[in-house]
């Protein structure tokens, strides 16, 4: 008798503990038929045991991603083995509202998942079980500590005044361009871009004047820009991009259009109107260009040229001869 009273306290023990514990515990039968659903299920989902017990998870739960979880729960039927699902793999299952204080900003909660095969005396697997962990504390501490990473790199990596790449950013992006030719022999193109007479606006309307010009030109030029192309303030008023698959001839299209729109572009600040011109010099990367210094050496002297012969307009720097485009 004191055996018996013994056995009945100890389930009633194990009943209280799986309705009390703070993960959630499905027992699903081979024809994912719900076989248990505890309190933390139930607190979580709004639908009680009793009402749930016998119906089929999916048909209750249309939400729930099936091929991909019944894919899951085969495999653990087959295999014998459990499965373990990462918030990272998938961020829920079940589609829980998150209701912590903590980690309010978390719309739904973030979810660990454990299928767990469960044997019947003779050692068939006749049932699955999911057991549901809440992670979103977790989860949110992750998710928020990379998005300050990716800021800080971001910031590391971008010119405040102007919000394009800053000069070593861009420098790392030319270098892994000219690797991906000397790999590939995808052509590339190198634009230097310099403001014309830029000291005069300084000394005409002063610095913050300039500083309003720069933004103004740093927006048309990242307007102006593919996926695929990377542009930096270089320094001062001059610009750099980099021009991934174009010959200089083609960079030479893009140029001109750039340099008309900002022709054709003012700047307002105190109520007056800057109008600034620029001049770019061009340069493809060339059978005998031996380090990607010697490539931006070549633009550079591109721009050289188009500041010497008369400023607002493009050149494509000459192999043959320095001082010619």
């Amino acid at each position: 008798m004191s055996n018996d009273r013994s056995a009945m306290n100890e389930l009633h023990w194990l009943i209280d503990m799986v309705q009390t514990i703070e993960v959630g515990l499905v027992v699903l039968d081979s024809e994912y038929n719900i076989q248990l659903w505890n309190g933390f299920m139930e607190n979580h989902s709004g639908v009680s045991p009793n009402s749930i017990k016998g119906s089929n998870l999916f048909e209750k739960f249309p939400e729930l991603p099936e091929k991909w979880l019944k894919q899951k729960m085969e495999s653990v039927f087959l295999l014998k083995n459990r499965t373990f699902i990462s918030w990272e793999q998938r961020p829920y299952v079940f589609k829980f509202k998150n209701y912590r204080p903590i980690t309010g900003r978390a719309d739904v909660m973030y979810q660990n998942i454990t299928l767990l095969p469960l044997a019947s005396l003779t050692g068939k697997i006749t049932h699955i079980s999911i057991i549901v962990y809440d992670v979103t504390d977790v989860a949110s501490n992750k998710l928020q500590l990379k998005s300050a990473n990716d800021q800080l790199e971001s910031l590391s990596q971008t010119d405040c005044l102007t919000q394009l790449h800053n000069r070593r950013h861009w420098q790392h992006c030319m270098e892994r361009e000219f690797e991906r030719y000397i790999r590939y022999q995808d052509p590339a193109t190198l634009i230097m871009l310099d403001i014309d007479h830029f000291k005069k606006i300084n000394d005409k309307y002063g610095h913050p004047a300039g500083d309003k010009v720069i933004q103004n030109i740093a927006y048309i030029l990242n307007q102006s820009l593919r996926e695929t192309d990377c542009a930096g303030r270089y320094g001062g008023e001059e610009f750099a991009i980099v021009l991934a698959k174009t010959t200089a001839e083609e960079a030479l299209f893009f140029t001109e259009r750039l340099r008309k729109k900002i022709e054709a572009t003012e700047t307002i600040f105190d109520n007056r109107k800057i109008s600034v011109t620029i001049s770019l010099g061009i340069n493809d990367i060339k059978a005998d260009t031996q380090t990607s210094s010697q490539w931006l050496s070549g633009a550079d002297k591109a721009l050289y040229y188009a500041k010497q012969h008369g400023r607002n307009c493009s050149r494509i720097y000459q192999i043959t001869d320095s001082t010619e485009a």
